[in-house]
């Protein structure tokens, strides 16, 4: 963790980040682990190097806050409070998952802690995300959407659309891109006309800002602007978070497309062993209560293992029910 010039939180707000954080590496961990020795199967997109962002706003808005995620969205959804037994039930295709063993990792919904949607398109949460927080506004509630995307989804239509309705209207909507440096396996540079996400926000009369996503103090300080000017009716935010994913878009893919020696120096400046670092030596916290926090991550993803794999599959009679409004026999 380098020295960031923002303000650090209270303590509980660093530790309550790092607590997430540590539940995001154990679940991600475990996933990719029982995935590649076949003890489940099915879509699986790591963040793993991402952490920070969540964490940030995870400390930042409320349950009736609202999250729109996309596919790799683990980190996303631990984040905002999917209960672990019912997110890995739907990981497994459970019938005690957050959607009842239909949605999987692609589609996770739970919208008791205000995660309204999870999709599978790259940039089709963005006009969803506007519409929710249109919502908010007509409804007369103070409430914030918040949406995840990746730097792929920045050349797509929906994205100029959703943001331009957003500014237009002055919606409590904050576009969060987390900007790992790669579209599937065509780099940023390579795909995309601006040098940074943030400067298309002028285009849509709303701040754009561009934050080391994996600075925690830094990450922390751009959504706090950003989730205090959306609740306080000023209007969207697009914040454009830099970070990096350590695994390729697949977990089968090997990354030959990165320049030698990127993916190495990403790793060794992960943010989440640099925050542990930083928290002990900034008197934040200590080594035995960090590993306290670490060892309840890895018992909550134990015993959400154990739930999913411990619950039956959906009804074959089901497959129809919530799918249609009304279902004909």
């Amino acid at each position: 963790m380098t020295d960031s010039p923002a303000q650090a939180p209270p303590s509980a707000v660093l530790l309550g980040m790092y607590t997430t954080m540590a539940r995001i590496v154990a679940c991600d961990e475990k996933l990719r682990v029982m995935l590649l020795a076949g003890q489940m199967r099915g879509m699986y997109y790591s963040p793993r190097g991402q952490e920070v962002i969540p964490a940030a706003f995870g400390e930042l808005l409320r349950p009736d806050d609202y999250l729109v995620a996309t596919y790799r969205g683990l980190h996303d959804q631990l984040a905002k409070g999917v209960p672990m037994r019912e997110l890995w039930a739907e990981y497994m295709g459970k019938v005690t998952g957050s959607c009842k063993g239909k949605g999987g990792p692609m589609h996770i919904t739970h919208p008791a802690s205000g995660v309204l949607v999870t999709t599978g398109i790259v940039g089709g949460g963005l006009p969803i995300a506007t519409g929710i927080a249109l919502s908010s506004v007509l409804r007369g509630t103070d409430q914030v959407t918040l949406v995840s995307f990746g730097d792929g989804a920045t050349n797509i239509g929906a994205f100029h659309e959703a943001m331009n309705l957003a500014g237009l209207w002055r919606l409590p909507v904050i576009f969060c891109c987390q900007n790992n440096r790669y579209a599937e396996h065509t780099s940023f540079a390579g795909g995309t006309s601006a040098e940074r996400v943030s400067d298309r926000a002028a285009g849509y009369r709303m701040p754009g800002v561009t934050v080391n996503g994996n600075e925690p103090l830094a990450m922390y300080a751009a959504a706090e602007q950003a989730v205090r000017r959306a609740r306080a009716g000023d209007g969207p935010t697009l914040v454009e978070a830099m970070t990096f994913r350590f695994h390729g878009h697949l977990l089968s893919d090997d990354m030959a497309y990165m320049p030698d020696g990127e993916l190495a120096e990403a790793r060794a400046a992960d943010p989440v062993p640099a925050f542990r670092a930083w928290l002990i030596s900034a008197g934040y916290a200590t080594e035995g209560q960090l590993l306290v926090i670490e060892e309840a991550a890895a018992a909550e993803v134990a015993d959400a293992v154990q739930f999913a794999l411990d619950s039956p599959a959906p009804d074959p009679g089901d497959v129809l029910t919530d799918v249609y409004e009304e279902v004909i026999s």
